[in-house]
């Protein structure tokens, strides 16, 4: 399908998306990367037949037990398709037999007020769906009926802080 925004300029909205999967999990003393393949993300091209959120949800069902939380937290734009950005939150039984690393703070990618960053690490990305996170933890029902106190209380460490720091040229 080709939409127009501006009279003349059509936009491809079938364009290629791939989903980018941080697996997580917290053991009572500290936030974990983790995930089938060691503690990096997964990269997941989606197809157009079906939702991104399914596809991520059911491979990550499908190869480990106990995920609790499949949450999109971001897109942006790079290597020519639309990423976006998930988190599988899975429980410390989950990943006994995977590789991990503990999550470590990193200072946000930071855009101006007209353009995107021009580099994002996933690192940054990571810290970026956490204090995501941090603010579903607190705003939905549904979030923080399902982290345990142990990510509540590591949560309150990523506070949000939207339009940080944007330039106004």
């Amino acid at each position: 399908m080709v939409a127009e925004l501006v009279p003349g300029l059509p936009i491809d909205i079938l364009g290629p998306v791939r989903a980018e999967v941080f697996v997580i999990a917290h053991d009572g003393i500290h936030a974990l990367l983790t995930g089938p393949d060691g503690p990096q993300p997964w990269h997941i091209e989606t197809g157009n037949d079906r939702h991104p959120l399914d596809l991520v949800r059911d491979m990550a069902t499908s190869t480990m037990a106990e995920v609790l939380l499949v949450h999109s937290t971001s897109w942006r734009w790079d290597r020519q398709s639309v990423v976006l950005s998930f988190l599988v939150v899975v429980s410390a039984g989950a990943i006994e037999d995977m590789e991990r690393v503990p999550i470590r703070r990193a200072d946000l990618a930071r855009s101006t007020a007209h353009q995107a960053p021009t580099e994002i690490g996933s690192n940054q990305v990571l810290e970026h769906a956490l204090r995501h996170l941090a603010w579903l933890a607190k705003e939905d029902a549904v979030v923080a009926a399902t982290l345990s106190d142990a990510w509540k209380t590591e949560l309150m460490t990523y506070i949000p802080s939207p339009f940080q720091q944007l330039e106004t040229t």
